[in-house]
């Protein structure tokens, strides 16, 4: 089943199409379990975008045990259990010196075929997945309905030990490899990228590569640039890279040019990993986002309608500002955050009392982490 949000007088008239499984994600350090969330890039990526006021469309799998209430109902497999992740964060440090975390696919829910999207079109087409649930005929189908596809490299190049452990394999042996030049952009963290040779692919569609507390860069034909990060107090890295491209394209679907969008994309991600699990943003805090956005806009002009290069990706004049302002917007919603509601959408989520507003995962761990 595919849902969508109620259009309103605010809601952009782009539409967006995300792809992916939803997944119950499990939290454990020191042997215990941290939290129990609920999981997968679609849920992150959903989260944003609908605290951006966009519309979209939503294509998830999941088996009868799924157990989390959610605004844009999946296709239940009644033969299959939804897919589980652990994530292990003492598991000792990684070759770049950082904490990190071992992440295991404990149970895996059917993969989502051509015939499961919708047959119709839209604007923007976002594959995320996170468990190898997307197909490369799928990803041919979504190119084939979507004007400008977005994917996320972690559903490409994926794949996983007997133990369930996550591995990566390079791009050129994904089995996608031959879709990119149909591709309009490809978002990978600074470590997926090393499975890939960006200067190869950035001449078949734009790469952008996520640095977490960094920032993030954006790859094209001919040129480059450096993104500005936001700061950001750590306790879980969990989704940040997903609400990283949920904030992209959401700024991209209002309008932005690619430096802009790439900026609210990092804002988000700065947010999520301030949170354990699937993150409640505050609704003034959006509110005062969509303002800013507004602002920034290129009126009248839709993004997929600039097919000029030098213009989509040249940082405006005010990008610095912007820059500044959203920044202010978190420090005064962090100010009053005691009096603020909920965002919409969000999930009730099991974390342990011991570990309640405990920064455990904090230890110079980068954040830039999908599901």
């Amino acid at each position: 089943m595919v849902t969508t949000i109620p259009q309103t007088p605010n809601t952009p008239i782009q539409s967006v199409l995300i792809v992916g499984n939803y997944c119950h994600d499990v939290l454990l350090q020191g042997g215990a379990v941290v939290a129990e969330t609920l999981g997968g890039a679609a849920s992150f990526i959903s989260n944003v975008l609908t605290g951006l006021s966009v519309s979209f469309h939503l294509t998830s799998k999941v088996g009868v045990d799924f157990k989390y209430p959610v605004n844009h109902d999946p296709i239940v497999v009644p033969t299959s259990k939804t897919t589980v992740f652990h994530a292990y964060f003492d598991q000792g440090y990684s070759e770049n010196a950082h904490q990190d975390r071992v992440l295991k696919r404990v149970e895996v829910c059917d993969p989502i075929n051509p015939s499961d999207l919708p047959d119709r079109k839209f604007d923007f087409g976002m594959a995320v997945g996170v468990g190898g649930e997307i197909l490369p005929e799928t990803l041919e189908r979504m190119v084939e309905i979507c004007d400008a596809v977005f994917v996320d490299i972690q559903a490409l190049i994926r794949s996983f030990h007997e133990n369930g452990t996550v591995k990566l394999v390079r791009l050129k042996e994904s089995g996608f490899y031959h879709l990119l030049p149909r591709l309009k952009f490809l978002k990978a963290s600074s470590d997926e990228a090393l499975f890939m040779e960006v200067e190869e692919v950035r001449q078949w569609c734009c790469v952008v590569v996520t640095h977490g507390k960094d920032g993030c860069e954006v790859y094209w034909k001919d040129g480059e640039m450096k993104i500005a990060p936001f700061g950001a107090n750590q306790i879980d890295p969990t989704g940040a890279g997903d609400s990283f491209l949920g904030g992209f394209v959401g700024g991209l679907v209002h309008g932005l040019v690619v430096p802009d969008a790439a900026l609210v994309g990092n804002f988000f991600g700065s947010l999520t990993v301030a949170h354990i699990g699937l993150p409640k943003f505050d609704l003034r805090l959006l509110q005062r986002i969509k303002e800013e956005v507004q602002t920034r806009k290129v009126q009248g002009t839709c993004w997929l309608e600039r097919r000029d290069d030098e213009v989509s990706f040249t940082k405006p004049a005010g990008h610095d500002e912007f820059h500044a302002s959203l920044s202010s917007s978190k420090l005064v919603s962090a100010e009053c955050r005691r009096d603020l509601p909920r965002s919409p959408g969000s999930v009730e989520q099991v974390i342990r009392p011991q570990y309640k507003g405990q920064q455990k995962f904090l230890l110079n761990s980068v954040y830039d982490k999908s599901n």
